[in-house]
């Protein structure tokens, strides 16, 4: 979704670890910007700009301005980022240059809207099978979500990729049967605690036996011992 955010950047004019480090300390990150046929270039940024689009609504598909000092502005959209994996924090980011006129492949989230009667009537659950749909569309066409209604679901009914509501230049990419959302018959719990005490109640009985075992053994070991005896005698 293209917006109006604008995140300033500097060139970087080194590269390598030392370089990365001396950047960080500074309170930036190290990133990079390529894509539309032009040269990639190493840029420096507030780490807090780039978190705020990640956790807005339009997440990975917000399509923001970056300033470069002395340099280019110009949409783009963040492809990868690197995450300390011990403090959290953001260390570095890829950033794509977004050609406005071209189609983009995107995944959007789906949600789901309403109780399925199958939940209210017949007692049944409703299980969400997947939370995204694959579209490719305009950037200025990219949804923040997408909505479908599952209210009218019954046992054993479901709601696929094919029904989410498309528009403009959107074109679904998913499969048009991958199941989003269906209600299912919840499964009778209380044969189990039967079923389990009957394979406890059998497996008891090797336990009980197993001193008689043992003593028949001994009995079978002292034997020869016996014939031995007698006949050192």
């Amino acid at each position: 979704m293209k917006t109006d955010i604008v995140v300033a950047a500097e060139v970087r004019t080194s590269r390598g670890k030392n370089e990365a480090r001396r950047t960080r300390r500074e309170g930036k990150i190290p990133a990079v910007v390529y894509g539309a046929f032009q040269d990639p270039v190493s840029v420096a940024l507030n780490p807090r700009d780039i978190l705020k689009i990640v956790h807005s609504k339009t997440g990975y598909n917000t399509i923001f301005n970056l300033s470069v000092q002395a340099g280019e502005t110009t949409p783009v959209m963040l492809v990868d980022q690197q995450m300390d994996p011990v403090k959290g924090t953001l260390l570095h980011a890829d950033l794509k240059r977004i050609d406005l006129t071209k189609r983009l492949r995107v995944t959007v989230p789906v949600h789901t809207t309403g109780e399925p009667k199958g939940v209210k009537v017949q007692g049944g659950l409703l299980e969400i099978v997947s939370r995204h749909v694959e579209i490719e569309c305009l950037p200025d066409d990219i949804p923040e979500a997408f909505s479908i209604d599952v209210g009218e679901l019954m046992i054993g009914q479901n709601r696929r990729a094919s029904e989410v509501a498309l528009s403009g230049s959107m074109k679904l990419m998913s499969s048009p049967d991958s199941v989003i959302a269906h209600c299912v018959a919840l499964r009778a719990e209380e044969e189990k605690p039967a079923a389990e005490a009957a394979p406890a109640a059998e497996g008891a009985a090797p336990a009980a036996a197993e001193p008689e075992v043992i003593k028949k053994g001994k009995k079978e070991e002292e034997a020869p011992a016996a014939e031995e005896k007698g006949k050192k005698k």
